[in-house]
């Protein structure tokens, strides 16, 4: 082992780097599971193995899991490699990660059972709400720390990305869960009624803002010129990027409330504001595709670089999508249906999916010491793979979605209902069967990363790089 204060710490890395493909496994199946819950209803039974006790744990699975282990596995690597400096602490970098384990631990034991306070993508009930808050403040401490001590004056501009992520998940976590404990297992929000709905979908839409977009973009913004081998294509956009993302995206989530008992003017609001979000959010996509500028032909050879950019091609679609859903006649069509569950599979597989998949691809090797993945074959495989089951997944609930919304809004010569609500559901079923098939997809190409990383594994060794003597980004 070297000397801890000349090299990086990769140990906390590789622990979440290697969770990361295995919780990703799991909240992938049982996403699956619930996907054929829905077309298969016997498959509901019992009471703890039925779609509304699973469908929290899925998306807690895989926003919290996988995304999170992504992040912390990501952002403690970038923020060395840019700082040339170890973590600034080794004990609570591995304190946030056996931390975070419990709290997924916890969440995978009490969802299924019940234990809830029912607010989405915020089910855990106050004890893990605490541990929760714990281990970010921790991780908060290890990465600013770790920016404080840099040798490099310059901060790069995916440690901002990173940083915001930080920041406003901790403000987003501790205003949304604030409640009143009953008993161990059970509290009640501490606002009520419009105030409560308002506040939850302040968090629920920046959750998406901060933890699925600026983390995801600190990554996109190491990763993707890495890869390229190119600078990034305008650092002053990357700059204005951020800023503008920054502001703009905690006024949207009203926009999840669209005709409901909440103000006009916060309806309207949130829609004006996710209409804005438009701009920096190309901006953003932009920057990481023309970054191949003069590269484009690596494209066809390097699979790592198809994920990275195929990604972005994925952020570019569902941050147009969800403006346009943001506006009320869209939404009065969209709002309840399956479009909006296509919508978040697009981000969620297509943009959060590829862009973890692909930076992990990057760096598990170099933190075994080899030169690359075990099997580049395998890598374009998973690629191919994921990509049907993304198209396969989000075409099927678009297509699902709209007819919902046609057929709902549907009415006679005389005002009556021109279909039956089970009209719908009959219509919708042939869908659920496409989303199995896609779904089914994507969790086979992570099936082949595990096993390509394991092999990787196995033909390396736990090495720790050397922290430069002069500044250099590596």
């Amino acid at each position: 082992m070297e000397n801890q204060a000349t090299a990086y710490n990769y140990t906390v890395i590789r622990q979440f780097a290697l969770m990361t493909v295995i919780w990703g496994i799991v909240g992938m199946l049982i996403g699956v599971i619930i996907a054929s819950q829905m077309y298969w209803p016997e498959l509901n039974f019992g009471p703890y193995f039925h779609f509304g006790r699973l469908r929290p744990l899925h998306t807690n699975a895989v926003i919290f899991a996988f995304g999170g282990c992504g992040l912390f596995s990501t952002s403690y690597y970038v923020v060395q490699r840019t700082c040339n400096v170890r973590l600034f602490s080794d004990k609570l970098a591995a304190f946030t990660f056996w931390g975070w384990q419990a709290v997924i631990v916890s969440a995978a034991i009490t969802l299924p059972l019940g234990i809830t306070s029912g607010k989405e993508y915020a089910e855990l009930e106050w004890p893990i709400d605490i541990l929760i808050t714990l281990v970010w403040v921790a991780y908060a401490i290890v990465f600013f720390g770790t920016i404080a001590k840099r040798k490099v004056k310059h901060i790069y501009v995916a440690n901002w990305f990173y940083g915001a992520f930080i920041l406003a998940i901790a403000l987003l976590h501790v205003v949304n869960s604030a409640e009143i404990p009953v008993t161990l297992t059970k509290s009640y929000s501490a606002y009520a009624g419009a105030v409560d709905a308002m506040v939850q979908w302040w968090y629920g839409h920046n959750a998406v803002g901060f933890f699925l977009t600026a983390g995801f973009l600190g990554m996109m913004y190491y990763f993707v010129p890495k890869q390229a081998e190119r600078p990034i294509y305008s650092y002053r956009l990357s700059v204005v990027h951020f800023w503008a993302l920054i502001f703009t995206y905690m006024w949207a989530g009203p926009h999840h409330l669209h005709y409901t008992a909440m103000p006009d003017w916060t309806q309207s609001l949130g829609m004006v504001f996710s209409l804005i979000l438009l701009a920096p959010s190309w901006g953003g996509m932009i920057n990481g595709i023309m970054t191949l500028s003069g590269a484009w032909h690596k494209l066809r050879d390097d699979p790592i670089l198809k994920f990275l950019i195929c990604a972005l091609s994925f952020y570019g679609m569902s941050t147009f999508e969800g403006p346009m859903m943001a506006i009320k006649t869209v939404n009065a069509l969209s709002h309840y249906t399956d479009w909006t569950i296509g919508h978040v599979h697009s981000g969620a597989l297509g943009w959060v999916g590829m862009i973890t998949i692909g930076s992990l691809y990057y760096m598990i090797p170099r933190l075994f010491g080899q030169e690359k993945m075990w099997s580049i074959k395998l890598i374009t495989a998973h690629f191919w793979i994921a990509t049907l089951g993304i198209v396969l997944y989000i075409s099927s609930m678009w297509i699902a979605g709209v007819m919902q919304g046609q057929m709902w809004r549907a009415v006679n010569n005389d005002g009556t209902l021109t279909y039956a609500f089970i009209d719908a559901v009959k219509a919708t079923y042939p869908y659920y069967f496409i989303r199995i098939i896609g779904g089914l997809c994507y969790l086979s190409g992570m099936l082949l990363m595990l096993y390509n990383v394991l092999r990787t594994v196995q033909e390396g060794r736990a090495v720790d790089a050397l922290v430069p003597a002069i500044p250099a980004h590596a």
